[in-house]
């Protein structure tokens, strides 16, 4: 089964500082802020035409966010694709091996 690319999300320490560096970078401003309280997560996103750019930053020390930034660093976190079928889609992937961060 086929999906489209939806977005990139990217971990950053600094939400306010990685929104103008990507403002810089895209020659336009976040169209939106969102916060995710179940992740610990505030979330800001960019249109790029078929993609979005979704910048996560932590909102406390213990969240998901935090913990990668601490192992991993800031960069790239996930990618996340659009699909018709995703109860499906996630069948297909958990049994060709992959990781699923939610299997439902």
């Amino acid at each position: 089964m086929s999906a489209k690319l939806e977005h990139i999300g990217i971990a950053v320490e600094n939400l306010d500082e990685a929104e103008k560096l990507w403002e810089n970078i895209l020659g336009t401003p976040s169209y939106k802020r969102e916060l995710v309280e179940s992740e610990g997560v505030m979330t800001s996103f960019f249109d790029c035409g078929n993609v979005k750019i979704e910048l996560l930053a932590a909102t406390h020390a213990d969240s998901p966010i935090a913990k990668f930034i601490a192992k991993k660093g800031p960069g790239m976190h996930h990618l996340a694709f659009d699909t018709p079928d995703i109860a499906r889609t996630l069948a297909e992937k958990k049994e060709m091996g992959m990781t699923l961060i939610h299997e439902v």
